[in-house]
């Protein structure tokens, strides 16, 4: 049986497993997926176990998206260029590490039908994840993309990658199209970012990368001034379905079978 595992802290939230086993079984794979939390001093072994193909596949999720870069053998272009990684696998021999995010990303923005060319967009947050929003968004030709976070010397780590984005402080809510949450306030019920979305005019977009709890305070709060809201629930099942294919060389399909089956989390 082909083990594949995801690695993360914290864990217990993901919905990788039951879309990865329930793929497994729609197309007869021998195949299972588990989540794991391990220590930070753990990772490299847990990685090593890829170039033995004791593990098949593995997926990562915050905070592990760069630590586990060291013990790469190889990685994607788009893996340097965002210095994040979410799915590792054995490749020609070799540990390989890919970026499936970006794709993830910009695939939910083209679900919902949403036209950001020449748009500007407020990041909350400097996470792992970021450097893959701010990928896709350029791809899909946005104009101006502000960045905010608590720890302003996070910020200015992917503003080193990213010349062109601007900081702005922490608090401050500038008048945009689109407002992205990238942190994990929010996976706690009572979890709230503290922002003020009473000043915006117009309506906006709001999209929480978080998709467990479907519904976080952030998107709840901008669903009550009448903003369009959307959760990273589509992101993950598609990043989920590259990495799938890249490890299977196979895609699987995404439909209303299997939102269904995740309709529930």
């Amino acid at each position: 049986m082909k083990k594949h595992i995801i690695i993360g802290n914290p864990i217990t939230h993901s919905l990788s497993p039951k879309i990865h086993n329930y793929w497994f079984k729609e197309n007869n794979i021998n195949a299972n997926y588990e989540k794991i939390s391990p220590e930070k001093n753990e990772i490299e072994n847990i990685v090593k176990k890829i170039k033995q193909k004791e593990i098949y596949g593995m997926n990562v999720t915050v905070p592990y998206k760069q630590t586990v870069i060291p013990f790469l053998e190889s990685k994607s272009k788009l893996v340097e260029t965002t210095n994040s990684v979410n799915t590792i696998f054995n490749k020609d021999g070799k540990i390989h590490g890919e970026n499936t995010d970006v794709h993830g990303f910009e695939q939910s923005i083209v679900n919902n039908k949403l036209n950001l060319k020449n748009k500007s967009v407020l990041i909350f947050g400097a996470g792992g994840t970021v450097p893959s929003i701010i990928c896709g968004l350029k791809n899909l030709e946005i104009g101006k993309i502000y960045l905010s976070n608590r720890t302003t010397a996070n910020a200015e780590i992917i503003k080193k990658i990213f010349d062109f984005v601007e900081i702005i402080d922490w608090g401050k809510v500038t008048n945009c199209d689109l407002y992205i949450n990238s942190t994990s306030v929010g996976l706690k019920k009572n979890d709230n970012l503290n922002v003020n979305l009473n000043s915006l005019s117009g309506s906006k977009i709001f999209y929480d990368l978080i998709y467990n709890p479907p519904k976080t305070k952030f998107l709840s709060e901008a669903e009550k001034l009448g903003h369009k809201i959307i959760n990273g629930k589509e992101m993950f099942v598609y990043q989920a379905q590259k990495s799938f294919s890249l490890w299977h060389n196979l895609t699987p399909k995404v439909n209303e079978k299997l939102m269904n089956h995740l309709h529930n989390d």
